[in-house]
């Protein structure tokens, strides 16, 4: 068997034995999510972690779970370690932090608390909680973020600009884990670049803009929302702008970015979608006309001229040749 160059790895603490699960815990947040933490719970019978996390290319760690009130401390006998990667962090409900033995602060929903690993610092939450954690290399993070340093954490509000770009890319790669080396390196690299898109006005100095890839992470979540409407009669682009909070100008630059066009490529994901329904529904439960009208096409006509010319051979022909192997 063939395993995923990135497979999810997960942990719920419902799966280990009572006297073992923080143990456990600690082990797998330092391996897949944010090292050199002490988690305590307020009551090490009751608590109950659920984590999943994949690795990427470039020290890129992605990661999520739900976690019952907890206090996580970076603690200075811990600071020992050398950690210095920073880490990022988004929840569902409020928390509190506190950075360097300062007040603590709290931390509204959505808000994205962004934390270097080689200082001081707590955090609690008192619920079951929803985290995302990204894990970033120091070097390649400061690259793009000139001054990073200059401070030791950053609480960027979930109404900056950027944050809906960046969250929903990062649920993406965790849905789609990336298919190989040279995919999983480019998710990467997008991950680091909206990063810095988002620490931009937050960071003294500012921050470089790598607008390639900003525009071709934006590309994956607009070709992700059309895959999941295929069947819908009315995608339009004014549509998917309007879901993806861009003007409709926009989504067609990205795809004459890559040399096609918004419905070429909504023609192209339909006829792909139509061959696959061709060679899982048998004739009885399925005609031509009800296969061309599921994967979004209105006319059985244009359907036929459009899959022929795809295909060089008309939906019947493919009919026969599946039904004569």
């Amino acid at each position: 068997m063939t395993t995923a160059p990135f497979a999810m790895q997960r942990l719920s603490t419902e799966d280990v034995p009572r006297r073992e699960r923080m143990a456990f815990l600690h082990d797998f947040m330092a391996l897949h999510v944010w090292g050199g933490r002490r988690l305590l719970p307020p009551d090490l019978d009751t608590f109950r972690v659920d984590l999943e996390a994949m690795t990427l290319p470039s020290g890129l760690m992605v990661s999520s779970g739900f976690f019952t009130p907890m206090r996580g401390v970076r603690a200075r006998d811990l600071l020992q370690d050398g950690r210095q990667n920073y880490v990022w962090t988004i929840q569902n409900d409020e928390r509190e932090i506190s950075v360097e033995g300062k007040a603590p602060i709290k931390v509204a929903p959505g808000d994205l608390v962004l934390i270097s690993e080689g200082i001081f610092h707590e955090c609690w939450h008192g619920n079951l909680t929803h985290f995302d954690f990204v894990s970033l290399d120091r070097q390649l993070l400061a690259d793009r973020a000139p001054r990073l340093d200059l401070e030791a954490s950053y609480v960027i509000p979930a109404s900056a600009g950027g944050m809906p770009l960046l969250k929903n890319y990062v649920d993406l790669i965790r849905g789609n884990p990336p298919g190989s080396a040279r995919i999983g390196e480019a998710a990467a690299r997008h991950v680091y670049d909206l990063t810095a898109l988002v620490l931009d006005g937050f960071v003294r100095g500012g921050a470089e803009r790598n607008e390639i890839s900003i525009a071709a992470a934006r590309l994956k979540l607009v070709q992700k929302d059309i895959r999941e409407r295929l069947c819908d009669h009315g995608l339009h682009i004014e549509a998917v702008a309007r879901r993806q909070g861009v003007t409709v100008r926009y989504v067609q630059r990205l795809f004459e970015n890559v040399g096609t066009t918004f419905t070429d490529f909504v023609r192209e994901q339909r006829l792909e979608y139509a061959l696959r329904l061709l060679r899982e529904r048998d004739r009885a439960s399925s005609t031509i006309t009800t296969i061309a009208y599921d994967a979004g096409f209105s006319e059985v006509s244009s359907f036929n001229r459009a899959f022929r010319k795809r295909f060089d051979a008309t939906p019947s022909e493919i009919r026969a040749e599946i039904l004569g192997r």
